[in-house]
């Protein structure tokens, strides 16, 4: 596990999201504590969710403070428009997090790239167990990761190009009475490019395209994992069959 994790600080962001999926495949009873960690804000007492994409050596920096723990002094930070805008995200995302997944936690990290424009990363981590955060948990284990990443391109005639990549990560475990012990764990992938007017902001336009990219998610797991699976269960354990009789006249 140690050696896994090392691995894991040590890819190239742009390569993490596939070794997490092998690793997840090699070491699946391992997979809450390879999937994003949490860290709580001394100052701002939030938890905020630690990955590639807010870290700076063996630091990482917290959305709500803007600073780094352990304490970094010449850590990376956004700039000061680019950190009013993270700011705002952050606070909309948290929102929108609650009113979707009633409960868990999220994250929002902007950073200037090299084309004059911009990449935001959204993040959101749900325990659905008996014993994690949130209103509903049923599950003997169960997590939900997604990792929303959006390139904007710089602005040209009012206009601006977005790029979004999208990855969720399920893992869950039943373990009760009525369905015995089930584990289902897998991960999906989708992008979306889109060429968007500014005119109402850069951070409604991003929240569309997210809520949008979620909802093909959602439908594409409970298709693809949850379907399948009850498809082979019920034609390898088909559910007996019941003889309805009329009561007697």
């Amino acid at each position: 596990m140690e050696a896994a994790l090392g691995l894991m600080r040590r890819m190239p962001p742009k390569h993490t999201e596939t070794a997490l999926s092998a690793l997840l495949s090699l070491l699946p009873h391992h997979s809450s504590d390879l999937l994003s960690q949490v860290l709580r804000d001394i100052e701002s007492g939030k938890e905020f969710i630690l990955c590639e994409y807010n870290r700076d050596a063996d630091s990482y920096r917290s959305p709500w403070s803007n600073k780094y723990h352990p304490l970094l002094e010449d850590g990376a930070l956004p700039s000061v428009e680019l950190r009013k805008l993270e700011v705002e995200a952050n606070d909309i995302f948290a929102i929108y997090r609650d009113q979707y997944y009633e409960g868990g936690i999220s994250s929002v990290y902007m950073w200037e790239d090299d084309n004059e424009g911009f990449v935001g990363c959204f993040l959101i981590k749900k325990d659905g167990s008996k014993t994690g955060q949130g209103r509903r948990g049923y599950l003997q284990e169960g997590a939900w990761d997604a990792i929303h990443v959006i390139e904007v391109g710089p602005e040209e005639e009012g206009t601006a190009h977005y790029r979004l990549t999208s990855t969720v990560m399920l893992s869950l475990t039943t373990d009760n009475e009525s369905s015995g012990t089930f584990s289902l764990s897998g991960s999906i992938r989708r992008q979306m490019d889109m060429n968007l007017s500014v005119a109402e902001g850069h951070l409604c336009n991003m929240g569309r395209m997210i809520e949008e990219m979620e909802s093909k998610l959602r439908n594409s797991l409970d298709q693809v994992y949850f379907g399948k699976t009850k498809e082979m269960v019920c034609t390898l354990r088909p559910p007996s069959e019941v003889v309805m009789r009329l009561p007697d006249s």
